[in-house]
Order: C-alpha cells, then structure tokens, then sequence
C-alpha cells in the first residue's frame, strides 16, 4: 500500500488533484455569486462561469450589477490564472517524463 502512495510523481498527482478542486471550487463559488446577486438559476449562473473562465463569452448572459461587475473582474483575473497555471503544470509534466524516442 505505502508503494503506490508514497511514489516518485504522487506529488504530482496531489498537485493535479488541488487544481482541479480548485478550479471546481472557483466555478461552484462563481455560481452561487452569481445566483445570489444577479438572480439566475444556478445553471445559468454555473453556465456563466463556465463559458467567462474558458474566456469564451457569448454575450446571452452578462452581469448588470455594479457589485457583479466588479467580482467579474477579479474572478476572471484569479479565475484564468488559476485555470492557466493547470493547463502549463500538465503540459510540464508531459515534457518532463516524456521518453526521447531514439
């Protein structure tokens, strides 16, 4: 049992998990704002942050309120960095145990 903890890439592994938590986080967070303060259903609201942190807006839905237009600002700033830092920690992770092919 200790062996398949206590691995050489489990770090990487734990450090896979806590971005992804946290990025569901983010989104569940974004979701009950939104459903709060603007007063959409919680799959608009869940719809909103999906589509704002994959920086893909189509413009159906979009915060009306001073308070939402301010919290939009930083979830996006924390929101695709977060979401950037993942994509490049997996991508290194590739890079690093890739085999050269000889």
């Amino acid at each position: 049992m200790s062996e398949i903890i206590f691995t050489e890439k489990s770090p990487v592994r734990l450090r896979f998990l806590i971005l992804v938590v946290l990025i569901l986080f983010l989104l569940g967070a974004g979701a009950v704002f939104y459903h709060a303060v603007e007063g959409w259903s919680y799959i608009d609201s869940l719809y909103f942050s999906a589509i704002s942190l994959a920086t893909r807006g189509y413009g159906e839905l979009y915060p009306t309120k001073v308070v939402s237009k301010l919290f939009t600002v930083f979830y996006l700033f924390l929101g695709v960095a977060l979401i950037l830092y993942a994509l490049s920690s997996f991508i290194g992770y590739f890079i690093q145990y890739q085999q050269p092919v000889i």
